[in-house]
């Protein structure tokens, strides 16, 4: 085999695992801001709808990080952290559209 081959099993490394890391506890307050969200609409009624949109907007997040992360993992560093940039711009757009949503109309109470 040539010397340029990459092993199936080639450690991420210490740059990409800190970009991971720290992208990581990013997605991690949107999931965090989207629980807490959903536990202060609840007690008002919520119709299926709303709930559909709301624990969606709890998983968004987690599933733009595992994208992300299987898409980046064989690229440089740089190209990782535009990734994890991008993903991050893309769960921050996805939750103005809930908050606009959910403020702006009344499509998620139950009354």
């Amino acid at each position: 085999m040539s010397e340029n081959t990459l092993s199936a099993q080639q450690p991420l490394g210490l740059w990409k695992s800190v970009i991971v890391g720290i992208a990581g506890l990013f997605y991690a307050y949107a999931v965090w801001n989207a629980l807490s969200y959903l536990f202060t609409v609840a007690p008002a009624g919520i119709n299926a709808y709303g709930w559909f949109v709301l624990i969606f907007s709890v998983l968004f997040p987690v599933l733009v990080f595992v994208i992300v992360y299987a898409l980046g993992r064989h690229r440089s560093a740089g190209e990782l952290t535009v990734a994890m940039i991008a993903g991050l711009a893309l769960v921050a757009v996805f939750w103005m559209n809930v908050a606009a949503l959910s403020m702006l109309t009344s499509s998620f109470l139950t009354s």
